[in-house]
């Protein structure tokens, strides 16, 4: 089993991204492949997924982002496939605070998931999440996701640039940065 990759991007794609490494290009699934850059050299901390039919490598850009994939998955009901929009549509500590304070409403948002699977998320998962452990940087964009989305730009648009906005502004210098870059 793999606990990460260093190698080069060589492609972003919606989906996925390709890590060089010593010449072999590996196709990685990742939450938000956006966040990482073509020919940027990095560290890719990694599941991999062997079935019957297929070997998938899932990829993340913290262990924190990975151990999260790693209880989801553990979830009954709960595969990568679903596991994956969930990371990548909103914050590590969003996550652990909804499962925490049962809110099956927040839950239910992320795409596949219904009652049984919120609830199964809830049981299995509560108290087991460490809701004091900083999690990644991508905590301090939810506010900022939310105020783009108000005003009509789509999520695909907005995983694109947040990477490039730096988290240490206040949100209307975030936002500010962000529109310029939209709008190029």
């Amino acid at each position: 089993m793999y606990e990460y990759m260093n190698g080069k991007i060589t492609t972003v794609e919606s989906t996925y991204v390709v890590l060089d490494i010593c010449g072999i290009g590996y196709q990685i699934y990742a939450p938000n492949p956006y966040s990482f850059k073509e020919e940027e050299n990095v560290k890719v901390y990694v599941y991999q997924q062997v079935r019957e039919d297929e070997l998938t490598l899932y990829g993340f850009k913290t262990k924190e982002e990975k151990d999260l994939f790693l209880k989801l998955i553990s979830v009954k009901g709960l595969g990568c496939k679903m596991a994956l929009p969930i990371i990548a549509a909103c914050s590590i500590g969003g996550i652990t605070d909804a499962i925490e304070r049962e809110n099956i409403l927040y839950l239910k948002k992320f795409p596949k998931i219904g009652d049984k699977v919120a609830k199964q998320m809830i049981l299995d998962l509560k108290g087991k999440l460490d809701p004091t452990v900083k999690y990644a940087a991508s905590d301090n964009f939810d506010e900022l996701a939310l105020v783009l989305e108000g005003l009509g730009y789509k999520s695909a648009d907005i995983k694109k640039v947040i990477p490039n906005i730096g988290s240490d502004l206040t949100i209307e210098a975030q936002v500010k940065e962000a529109l310029k870059l939209l709008l190029r």
